[in-house]
């Protein structure tokens, strides 16, 4: 089953329970996912495109509910988190420290990275296998301390 097989099937099994805040986090992340679609003019995105887009949506809800928490507004910050759980249905399983670890240390190797000034590079190399299951804050911050 593809990823928008799964979306279509959460839509309409949130609306047959009548659950109205899933139902509106899933129409927000079609609708995203549609831009993302005429944006790259395409009929449909495929799935690596659309954890990328759900990834996006998902950045933005933890920003939200981080500046919703900060200004003493704590009611908005759990309508967040209740958005980012339904999101992060749609995003596959992370990878453990360990691995992530495991897989930053090859790619150092891979690209011959010996400072800092390799960074990027080992970044973009780490993203790439990564696939979805690791945030970039932390593969950098990562990237960044095995490279100092």
């Amino acid at each position: 089953m593809s990823l928008h097989e799964k979306l279509g099937g959460s839509i309409k099994s949130a609306m047959l329970a009548r659950d109205a805040d899933r139902l509106g986090t899933l129409r927000l992340l079609k609708s995203a996912l549609g831009y993302a679609a005429i944006e790259k003019k395409k009929d449909v995105l495929d799935d690596a495109e659309f954890i990328a887009v759900v990834q996006k949506e998902v950045k933005k809800r933890r920003d939200a509910m981080e500046q919703y928490q900060s200004g003493g507004r704590p009611e908005l910050a759990a309508k967040e988190k209740t958005e980012l759980a339904v999101l992060e249905e749609f995003l596959p399983a992370a990878l453990s420290a360990a691995e992530l670890e495991a897989l930053v240390k090859s790619c150092i190797q891979e690209t011959g990275a010996t400072s800092k000034k390799d960074m990027g590079n080992v970044i973009r190399a780490v993203q790439a296998k990564a696939a979805g299951r690791a945030e970039g804050k932390v593969i950098s911050q990562l990237v960044g301390s095995l490279l100092s």
